[in-house]
């Protein structure tokens, strides 16, 4: 099988990392991909949003799969393109993609479903959240307590478009929770936490995600099951009576309420840096997965999880999430590896013979273990290997969850 992962962050790093480790995968390809997919496979300089070349590319390697990692090529069509082209695509249309695109169109649906989520609120009033209506990169959320951060919100979020929303604050712990999809058949993976502030404590703006850890200790395998059958499951069946079926990564951003879980959103595509503690737990061909879910049939399909646990941090550019570091030389990650670390790149580039950053979170760094504990020692002694100038991670991830473990 010859595979095409179209996007360039540690998302797709951790996504052709596992691709590559099937069987049945005998060359990895990316588009436009990074120094770390480089090392798997082969990258081709082609903007993840060119449908019309990545359909050039895909006749011409081949391709028995395509496996669009980000949101926005997805949102805006590429993978219609693609199948209209007669390539096989793990990715939703553009229509089933607005669950992410849009988030009044999600809480149509939602509510259409019978699905608990956090309702929309008819007057700005503090405490409340307000989130961008379209993508945004996860940094068009603004949690707000007081007058005085709503009114900020209210100035910020304009800077995402003209459309927002405004919803009830939630209380509780977070959770995200994905599943492969065929358009029917809902297909669960583990469970995962994100922290998505950018400071330790959960202090300071939105980011695309500082860390994440999985398994998250509340859950097994079976509510995860659960909740699987009944949030996304409903959602899926009433976008496919719209006739715009779900073919991809559902992935329910969730908050385990008193009066029960609740949506805080969905998203159309695999979670980053959640995808890079989740795969290194699967003990299933990915590649055969993601293949039956594009060909419409999981029926035959198993992915079996196992209990090791994982833990990653996001060394990210001193000044994200409001800017970005490029051109500086990033040295360790060969010393970060020896340790048992994986290094999953997010925002790198080659200059010269030489690793540098190119992004605002640069890389991922996942510590792997038999325990929480474990894992997360891993992958913080790892990050002391790495470096480059002004880098910055939090301390803090999945703390809580190795102090509830002892």
């Amino acid at each position: 099988m010859r595979v095409l992962v179209v996007g360039s962050g540690g998302r797709e790093h951790a996504l052709a990392w596992k691709l590559a480790q099937s069987p049945a995968v005998e060359e990895v390809h990316a588009a436009p991909g990074n120094p770390g997919i480089a090392l798997l496979g082969q990258c081709h300089p082609i903007r993840a949003e060119d449908g019309d070349s990545l359909l050039g590319l895909a006749r011409t390697l081949g391709a028995d799969l395509v496996v669009i990692g980000p949101e926005a090529p997805l949102v805006a069509g590429v993978a219609d393109q693609l199948r209209r082209g007669g390539v096989s695509v793990f990715g939703p249309s553009a229509a089933a993609a607005q669950i992410e695109g849009s988030k009044g169109f999600a809480k149509e649906v939602m509510r259409a479903a019978g699905v608990p989520f956090a309702e929309r609120m008819s007057v700005a009033r503090a405490p409340c959240v307000v989130k961008a209506d379209g993508l945004t990169a996860g940094k068009g959320v603004f949690v707000c307590r007081t007058d005085e951060e709503l009114e900020a919100a209210l100035t910020a979020v304009r800077e995402h478009g003209e459309e927002f929303v405004i919803e009830e604050l939630l209380e509780g712990e977070e959770l995200s929770v994905f599943a492969i999809v065929d358009g029917s058949i809902v297909l669960p993976l583990p469970e995962s936490r994100d922290y998505s502030r950018v400071g330790d404590g959960d202090t300071g703006p939105n980011t695309g995600g500082m860390g994440s850890y999985s398994p998250v200790a509340e859950l097994d395998q079976a509510r995860v099951a659960e909740l699987v059958e009944t949030i996304h499951g409903p959602v899926v069946e009433e976008l496919a009576e719209r006739a715009t079926p779900f073919i991809g990564c559902l992935y329910a951003g969730l908050m385990l309420t008193a009066e029960g879980p609740k949506v805080l959103e969905f998203n159309c595509r695999f979670g980053d840096p959640e995808t890079q503690v989740i795969l290194p737990r699967l003990d299933g061909d990915l590649a055969e997965a993601l293949l039956a879910a594009a060909r419409g049939d999981l029926s035959e399909i198993e992915l079996p999880v196992s209990d090791r646990c994982a833990v990653t941090i996001a060394l990210a550019a001193g000044t994200y999430p409001g800017g970005r570091d490029k051109g500086s030389p990033i040295t360790g990650l060969d010393d970060a590896e020896e340790l048992g670390a994986v290094v999953f790149h997010a925002g790198t580039a080659m200059r010269d013979g030489q690793l540098v950053t190119s992004g605002g979170r640069i890389l991922n760094v996942t510590g792997q273990g038999d325990t929480i504990e474990e894992a997360r020692a891993r992958a913080y002694e790892a990050c002391e290997r790495v470096s480059f100038p002004d880098m910055r991670y939090r301390t803090d991830i999945a703390a809580k969850a190795v102090n509830v473990a002892g």
